[in-house]
């Protein structure tokens, strides 16, 4: 008993603290609504574009907090724009669509850390950079809920389109869908769930929990409704794994939810049922131990 009660203290001592149950709270949602997109990044093979996207809307984001306005609406037109001129860069030259990605977002990401050092602020901005988690307010907080719940729910409410987008754009044409549409409503939902993120791990490590998830859950399933479960799991499990680590180890929250996550995904990739690569060394070791020799005569 005495063991048990001593478990159950250190799982409750972060939580006297109210920044503590804030920060897990944000960092759970997040990681969670970055879990469900990122199966239909990975399904689609965008994981590239996520990683465009979250860096691109760092500008969009200054800007608006220089105007007054609200971050979402910042990153929102600046995460179209990254995808604009990656279009045009990619239609009207030479150059091929990653390296036409690579330029753009890294030049929109220069440019934020450019208006992160020239604006006044009563607030080190660099937060957006790196995530502040231990310093999300309340209002901090309603804002990441609210755009949160608004992720979520257009993801779920137009999974089957989606879905049927990812897998088959073709089909979802001829059947009335718009493919084009619905790339448009995934990259806003994608610039609207990086501001989600950028509160608990920051414009850089955003990407990481935009493709992690969906990848992981990519290797221990094959159905894509059991993605949309699995992922959004692993992703809160590792939230709560890193914030709590993050507290007992005095370490960056944000990067060891990201660590987390990698660490899920290294174990599923090594001993998955059926796509671990030593479970399948395994496999092919028993197969050629109950194989017959070469040399052995049949009775």
């Amino acid at each position: 008993m005495t063991g048990f009660d001593g478990l159950l203290g250190l799982l409750l001592e972060p939580l006297q603290f109210d920044f503590m149950v804030r920060a897990l709270v944000a960092t759970v949602v997040a990681a969670v609504v970055c879990a469900l997109l990122s199966c239909w990044l990975v399904l689609i093979g965008w994981s590239l574009m996520g990683d465009a996207v979250s860096h691109a809307v760092l500008p969009g984001v200054v800007l608006a907090y220089i105007v007054g306005a609200p971050f979402a609406i910042g990153a929102l037109v600046f995460g179209f724009l990254a995808v604009a001129l990656i279009g045009v860069v990619r239609d009207t030259s030479r150059v091929k669509e990653d390296a036409a990605i690579g330029i753009v977002f890294t030049t929109l990401f220069a440019l934020g850390l450019v208006l992160i050092s020239v604006t006044p602020s009563q607030t080190d901005l660099g937060h957006i950079i790196f995530g502040n988690v231990l310093g999300i307010g309340t209002g901090d907080l309603v804002q990441i809920l609210v755009l949160g719940a608004v992720a979520a729910a257009v993801l779920l409410v137009t999974r089957r389109d989606l879905t049927l987008f990812a897998f088959d754009p073709t089909h979802a044409h001829a059947i009335g869908l718009s493919p084009r549409l619905l790339g448009a409503l995934l990259l806003g939902v994608l610039a609207l769930t990086a501001v989600v993120a950028l509160q608990t791990v920051g414009v850089i490590l955003v990407v990481a929990m935009l493709i992690i998830p969906g990848a992981t859950a990519y290797l221990l399933t094959d159905r894509f409704p059991r993605m949309l479960v699995v992922a959004p799991s692993i992703a809160a499990a590792s939230a709560v794994v890193g914030i709590y680590s993050s507290y007992f180890l005095d370490t960056a929250p944000g990067g060891m939810v990201v660590l987390a996550q990698g660490v899920a995904f290294a174990a599923v990739f090594l001993v998955s049922p059926r796509h671990g690569v030593l479970v399948a060394a395994v496999r092919r070791r028993w197969r050629r131990h109950r194989s017959p020799r070469p040399d052995t005569v049949a009775p």
